[in-house]
């Protein structure tokens, strides 16, 4: 059975969109999740929406309780995520509204838990290809459909925040190879792997971070403003692939399998 966890909202929560809509309050092992669920129906697939940052957008990226997000969406039989993020554009031709279905991640963070597994057992999960390959091609068929600008792959680096980058780390991340910055994408990922969640991001770019020269450095405004114009694309994106995901068999659930060491 597939059941679709959505984590940024995008407006999904509207009861006009959803059938069946109810708010459910819900409890971990690792603490309370950055929100209550927003559960329903889009077409025949059961859905579980959870607001990463809060319903008011209260929670700064590194308080963010990653490991209770995904724990409860596991909980709830999720089977795949589809996660929204705001990104900075570390590149000239991925232009503020575009968006980015990334394919790896570069990790810059430093104070947060990235495994559930911390005493008794360990887990070295894989993350070579740490995205989910078939809702990514979902995700580019159905943009490419709904002639969306978009990217079918590229490299984010997350860093901790919530500061924005100096411009010797926006150029110095350039030359690592990253395309998008954001402060959210690791460890929910990881965490999502070893939870046997397939797992895809949708990147909103929404500035050009701070590299380019003859622009001025990223502002929250502007990425609010960006965000609130691109929304809706972001909606029918979601709208119209979410019917699209028919599939239980994937690597992503199997690579837990054989990652855990220790313990009786």
């Amino acid at each position: 059975m597939v059941k679709i966890g959505i984590i940024g909202g995008s407006g999904l929560d509207d009861p006009k969109l959803l059938k069946d809509y109810k708010e459910i309050e819900v409890d971990t092992p690792f603490g309370k999740p950055s929100s209550p669920l927003t559960t329903g129906k889009l077409g025949n697939h059961d859905v579980v929406i959870l607001a990463r940052h809060g319903k008011k957008h209260t929670i700064m990226p590194t308080n963010v309780n990653f490991r209770a997000n995904i724990w409860a969406l596991k909980e709830q039989g999720c089977t795949h995520i589809l996660a929204t993020t705001a990104c900075g554009s570390l590149r000239e031709h991925l232009n503020p509204g575009d968006l980015v279905f990334i394919d790896q991640f570069i990790d810059r963070t430093t104070k947060r838990a990235s495994t559930f597994y911390e005493k008794d057992k360990v887990c070295h999960i894989p993350m070579a290809e740490p995205f989910c390959h078939k809702l990514r091609l979902i995700l580019s068929d159905t943009a490419r459909e709904l002639d969306l600008k978009h990217h079918d792959k590229g490299t984010i680096i997350t860093v901790e925040g919530p500061r924005f980058s100096t411009k010797a780390e926006s150029h110095m991340f350039r030359q690592w190879g990253a395309d998008v910055i954001n402060m959210s994408t690791v460890p929910e990922v990881v965490l999502a792997r070893e939870a046997g969640i397939c797992y895809a991001s949708i990147a909103m770019s929404t500035d050009y971070d701070c590299f380019m020269e003859d622009r001025p450095p990223v502002n929250i405004e502007e990425v609010l403003s960006v965000m609130k114009k691109n929304a809706d694309n972001v909606k029918r994106l979601i709208l119209k692939a979410i019917p699209r995901i028919n599939f239980t068999e994937c690597q992503c659930r199997e690579d837990i399998k054989a990652a855990v060491i220790g313990g009786r």
